[in-house]
């Protein structure tokens, strides 16, 4: 009996949005470096608002390249209201329009541990006392 074949994971990254299209340049950095680990075809990045694509969208285009399981990643840092209510409401929709794909939420990247340890030393860096150069 042949083992049933492997899943296909994509990886939907999903940022808030702005209207200034300057905002999205950290976001696009970040779904550049994960494509160039996964692959063009797997990694997705969403926007809640002013921008494009929606998290529907982009997930739907992580369908259609043939993923069958996909993990939202939130790229907020706080799971304020967005992550507690409107990511979940997307998911659903997202998901009832694909019923034969996983789709996982994950923490927000602001909670990961790496990410905070990353902040801090970038403001403690900030104020630190610059030293002489002799």
């Amino acid at each position: 009996m042949p083992s049933p074949p492997e899943p296909v994971r994509g990886l939907l990254l999903f940022a808030h949005g702005a209207r200034d299209p300057q905002w999205a340049r950290p976001f696009e950095a970040v779904a550049e470096r994960c494509r160039s680990v996964r692959g063009r075809d797997r990694v997705a990045l969403a926007f809640l608002e002013f921008m494009a694509p929606d998290l529907v969208g982009a997930g739907q285009a992580l369908v259609d390249a043939g993923c069958t399981m996909v993990d939202v990643v939130p790229l907020f840092l706080g799971a304020g209201g967005h992550v507690r209510k409107d990511i979940p409401a997307l998911m659903a929709r997202l998901q009832s329009s694909n019923p034969q794909v996983g789709f996982t939420l994950r923490r927000t990247v602001g909670e990961a541990p790496a990410l905070i340890e990353a902040m801090a030393a970038v403001a403690l860096d900030a104020t630190a006392p610059e030293v002489a150069v002799r």
